[in-house]
């Protein structure tokens, strides 16, 4: 398995690991097609992960799909925003809002992905300063913090 996804056996075959991935992850899963997503990509196609999220995590895609160099970036790529959104519905199991974890990001708008991850004790897939250096608090917390799945 992926390092920081482990999943746990269990007498009716393997447990799927959780996986959270904040707004800009999901760009470069489903945008981008950034390289560093291939890993990633293969472990959702192959249920060894399961990417879950919040209909607040959807929310924010859907408005960052609106900013002008998100629209051009759609565009040069050749995909719509519906089409962004119609593969985070097809790929993330959507959960209740979690509660408020007990650490607190600088940034309010990362909050959703930590207090989903810390819920649900899963790997958070972040690139934002302002999760990285929540690592080792929310290590604590059983939850790894990573930039991409290696």
């Amino acid at each position: 398995m992926s390092q920081g996804a482990e999943s746990q056996p269990s007498p009716h075959g393997p447990v799927v690991a959780p996986v959270v991935l904040d707004t800009n992850i999901v760009l470069d899963l489903l945008l981008f097609q950034d390289p560093a997503t291939l890993t990633l990509r293969a472990e959702l196609a192959g249920n060894r992960l399961q990417w879950i999220a919040t209909v607040p995590m959807r929310d924010e895609l859907a408005r960052v799909l609106t900013y002008p160099y998100i629209v051009k970036s759609l565009q040069h790529h050749g995909i719509s925003a519906t089409e962004v959104l119609a593969g985070f519905d097809a790929q993330a199991q959507i959960h209740v809002a979690a509660p408020r974890a007990s650490a607190v990001c600088k940034d309010a708008d990362d909050q959703i992905f930590i207090d989903l991850a810390v819920d649900h004790q899963a790997c958070l897939l972040s690139k934002d300063k302002a999760v990285l250096c929540m690592k080792k608090r929310l290590l604590a917390l059983s939850v790894k913090v990573l930039k991409a799945i290696e």
